[in-house]
């Protein structure tokens, strides 16, 4: 076996229990290939990197979300939604520090001009940051009612801003301001004249959300009771969607239990042990430049927690396991090959053999 072929084995085995892992700043490194890189199917191995780690770069957050790569600064800004604040990651030194009092926000994205779009709880709009350091409120109403409260964004290359709009961050004082929801659960687009225009609401909570690589689809994550992720085709002007596809129907069904945590066994179940799996799903999502979805996985405890990663059909062909539930995720770096992660308390980085698709 050459060092080729070693570097794009599969780590683990599927069936393989999560192994107890210490990821603090005085953890002992892990061993080579990462035990928590886990392909579920060979297609997945030559996204794989033999001699790279899963790191743990931050911790200390109350509930980390919304990742996103500053290409011309060369950083990442994330939410600390409770803690009313955004973080920066300096990657030079590994330098982090509060870059801003956030509104609460959650999503963060940057346009195609480099200006931080973030979708704020606290203050229910989709805001822009402008370079001379002042702030655009980019929608804040639709039909005279204020919004939920703004949960993702993403940036179209035609200008328009997409977001979602679950209310989770208007449902206690918690993550924002608790008040009531006004408006039915949706997807918006604002174009770039300041139009907001609906763009669907059959989802019961969106959350999550990212265009294919070639901007044709766009996959919706909804974390209301079917755990479903969406995928919608954009109509040919590329401003509204079609009907509603399931992408991905609740992945907790293709889950069960063993010694350690559950295992993925497409389609089987063990049915005294649902229970445990119940509220696992996912939240933020990302494709890479062949069309894979990267999905955050949470709230089903060891084995499921972290990144799920699906192929273009649907299928699920590997996994990151971390020790937290996985909120959202980025592709950044210079070259959009390391991949991180926001979940629970802490920030994650692993480096990966493809590339994001978009820089946000």
């Amino acid at each position: 076996m050459n060092r080729r072929s070693f570097l794009s084995l599969s780590t683990l085995a599927a069936a393989t229990p999560a192994i107890a892992r210490d990821f603090g700043p005085h953890a002992e490194p892990a061993g080579y290939p990462d035990p928590d890189l886990v392909a579920l199917d060979s297609s997945f191995n030559k996204y794989l990197i033999g001699n790279t780690p899963i790191k743990r770069i931050h911790t200390g957050c109350l509930w980390a979300e919304g990742p996103a790569w500053n290409g011309t600064g060369n950083y990442l800004v994330w939410s600390d939604i409770p803690n009313n604040a955004q973080m920066r990651y300096l990657p030079e030194d590994g330098h982090v520090s509060t870059l801003r009092i956030s509104n609460n926000s959650n999503g963060n994205t940057f346009d195609t001009h480099g200006r931080q779009v973030s979708a704020e709880h606290g203050t229910r709009r989709v805001a822009r940051y402008e370079m001379d350091g002042t702030v655009t409120v980019l929608a804040d109403t639709f039909d005279g009612k204020p919004f939920n409260a703004p949960n993702d964004v993403v940036v179209h290359p035609d200008g328009g801003v997409w977001f979602t709009d679950p209310g989770y961050g208007s449902m206690g004082d918690y993550e924002g301001n608790k008040g009531e929801l006004q408006l039915k659960t949706a997807v918006y687009r604002i174009d770039p004249s300041g139009k907001v225009q609906k763009v669907c609401d059959d989802a019961e909570r969106p959350n999550g959300l990212c265009f294919t690589p070639d901007y044709k689809k766009l996959y919706v994550v909804d974390t209301g009771s079917a755990k479903n992720i969406l995928v919608y085709d954009l109509q040919s002007d590329g401003s509204k969607l079609g009907k509603a596809g399931v992408f991905v129907a609740n992945a907790n069904t293709d889950w069960q239990l063993y010694e350690g945590g559950p295992k993925y066994t497409r389609g089987s179940w063990n049915k005294e042990e649902q229970y445990r799996l119940k509220d696992g799903g996912s939240d933020g999502v990302r494709c890479d430049v062949d069309g894979n979805v990267w999905a955050s996985a949470g709230w089903a405890g060891e084995g499921y927690n972290g990144v799920h990663i699906f192929n273009p059909e649907g299928q699920l062909i590997g996994l990151i396991r971390l020790p937290e539930t996985g909120s959202n995720i980025c592709f950044g770096g210079p070259k959009r090959n390391r991949l991180f992660i926001t979940a629970s308390q802490s920030l994650y980085s692993v480096y990966v053999n493809t590339r994001g698709a978009h820089w946000c």
